[in-house]
């Protein structure tokens, strides 16, 4: 099987895409190519928060918001 690139878009969300193949628009090279199983099982490893990235970060604005003392 061919080799897989690990891509990220500006959500902070993952896939894995073909590495013959151009990326789609809105997604860039997150810094892994590999077979397909080995680009999953590290997307599992660091991606365990699957809001996108822009929900993420209010959640966490409005955690220090109600309790300012967390960080």
């Amino acid at each position: 099987m061919a080799d897989r690139y690990k891509v990220i878009n500006h959500e902070e969300q993952y896939s894995i895409w073909p590495a013959d193949r151009e990326l789609p628009l809105g997604w860039k090279d997150a810094g892994k190519v590999g077979r397909e199983a080995d680009c999953l099982d590290y997307i599992e490893e660091v991606w365990t928060d699957l809001r996108p990235g822009l929900a993420r970060r209010k959640a966490q604005e409005m955690a220090r918001r109600l309790d300012p003392h967390k960080r």
